[in-house]
């Protein structure tokens, strides 16, 4: 970022103002799963179960934006009833999984809801999430991306996927659209 560069103070980071004014704009979030809502690690037990640790902090900032207008998708290359489980309580409209070609399926979805790039942010961690990147405005990494990711990325947050990184999101889009403080709602 250079000197004169103008930034906007928000709750997690000085963020550059043109970044921060596109935000007001975003009608939809989209999220990679693994790494960005969990830690990216999968845990296997001896009879096959998987389980995996969602932060509530998330949850109630993915409630809290999806209260305000904002609708959230995710798509992500695996298939779990955990994720189909805790997206549903969360009330995310869009789950899209075991999907390899990201790029297509957000492709899809926007045409569906007819959205346009400046409409959409994109969340992710690992190199199949950068094929959503050219459909989306805002490009996003969370901080423990793969290098190549946050290379690509016009923002990245200052915490890690699965530790608090999709409410560090939610609270910026929020905050951009003057509705931080207007949104109520119970921790999931």
């Amino acid at each position: 970022m250079s000197d004169t560069q103008t930034t906007v103070n928000t709750l997690y980071t000085a963020m550059p103002e043109a970044l921060y004014s596109s935000l007001k704009h975003v009608r939809l979030l989209v999220c990679d799963v693994d790494g960005v809502f969990s830690d990216g690690r999968i845990y296997l037990g001896n009879a096959g179960e998987e389980l995996k640790a969602f932060h509530t902090r998330d949850g109630y900032g993915v409630k809290a934006l999806v209260n305000s207008g904002v609708a959230v998708a995710v798509i992500t290359g695996r298939r779990s009833a955990i994720v189909e489980n805790r997206m549903k309580a969360l009330n995310v409209a869009h789950i899209v999984q075991g999907e390899e070609n990201k790029s297509d399926a957000l492709a899809e979805l926007m045409t569906r809801l007819s959205l346009k790039p400046e409409h959409v942010a994109v969340v992710g961690d690992d190199m199949p999430d950068t094929g959503m990147y050219p459909h989306a405005s805002i490009k996003i990494a969370v901080k423990d991306a793969h290098p190549a990711v946050a290379q690509q990325a016009n923002w990245i947050t200052t915490l890690p996927g699965g530790f608090g990184a999709v409410r560090e999101i939610c609270d910026t889009l929020l905050q951009a659209n003057d509705k931080l403080h207007g949104i109520q709602g119970a921790s999931v």
